[in-house]
């Protein structure tokens, strides 16, 4: 998967992009199909304490892509959070299909059995 980090306003050092790096190869588990992970960290003065960070992440796989963002008054905090969502939204999509291949399964069955074969 190729990952594309964008900085707006935060000094990209190489613990945060190790930590970003660490955390995309693990949705990378989760779904082995994504084309690419736009990561982008920004830092935002103007904002309260509590919210100055946030870290958005727009995951491109086949058909809709999945976007999310958090803010927190920690970068790593905010990249954990978004990261977490990315999962939720990944292995949703996974159950979703999985119970749409049962169900199709289980209609075929039926009607099979109607037939008597």
């Amino acid at each position: 998967m190729k990952l594309i980090l964008i900085p707006h306003g935060v000094t990209l050092t190489k613990a945060i992009e190790d930590h970003v790096v660490s955390k995309i190869e693990k949705l990378d588990h989760f779904d082995k199909r994504a084309i690419d992970a736009r990561v982008t960290l920004e830092h935002d003065h103007n904002r309260a304490p509590e919210k100055q960070f946030s870290c958005s992440v727009k995951l491109a796989v086949r058909g809709p892509d999945l976007f999310a963002e958090d803010r927190e008054e920690d970068l790593y905090a905010a990249i954990d959070l978004a990261i977490k969502k990315i999962e939720a939204q990944i292995r949703k999509r996974h159950s979703k299909a999985k119970a749409r291949h049962h169900t199709e399964a289980s209609k075929t069955k039926q009607k099979l059995k109607e037939r008597g074969l």
